[in-house]
Parts: structure tokens; sequence; C-alpha cells
């Protein structure tokens, strides 16, 4: 069972995950809108997540993209730094 810590972020579930880099144009509004500075993003950058808190507990399963994210502070519109991570058991 994977447990998150405080140097790899809170695990989540986004609908969808993009490069930094090479971010949408509804992705990038977000940001943009959020003051998000999308400059100095590095990793991948999280749309439309909620948090996972306990893997296997009835109702927490993640049918898109399961990732750890350092930023969850955006209302889950976006999430910031996330790497994935597998959940399967």
């Amino acid at each position: 069972m994977f447990v998150p810590n405080s140097s790899t972020g809170d695990l989540q579930c986004c609908n969808s995950t993009q490069d930094s880099q090479n971010l949408s144009s509804t992705v990038l509004g977000l940001c943009g809108l959020l003051g998000i500075d999308v400059s100095s993003l590095t990793a991948l950058v999280g749309v439309t997540c909620s948090p996972i808190t306990a893997i296997g507990v009835g109702g927490n399963s993640c049918n898109s993209q399961a990732v750890c994210c350092s930023n969850n502070t955006f209302n889950g519109v976006v999430a910031i730094g996330c790497t994935p991570v597998n959940i399967s058991l």
C-alpha cells in the first residue's frame, strides 16, 4: 500500500494530467486565473483532482490518473508538481 509523505505530496486522483512544458490553452488559462507561474513548473499538472485518503477502503478508487502532487491548494481545479503513482494492489 502506498502511503504519501511530506516529501512526495498528497495522493490525488486527477481526471487528466499534462506535461508542464506542453500545457493546453485551457489549462494555461486556468493557471493564469489562479496566479500560477507556469514558467517555473517542471512536473506534471493535474486537472480536476480530488484527494485519495485511503487506498482500498470503500469508495476511494481512482479510475483516472493517480498522482502525488506537491501543491494542491487550488481546490481541485489544478494540482501542480505531480508525479504518477501505481496504486494497483
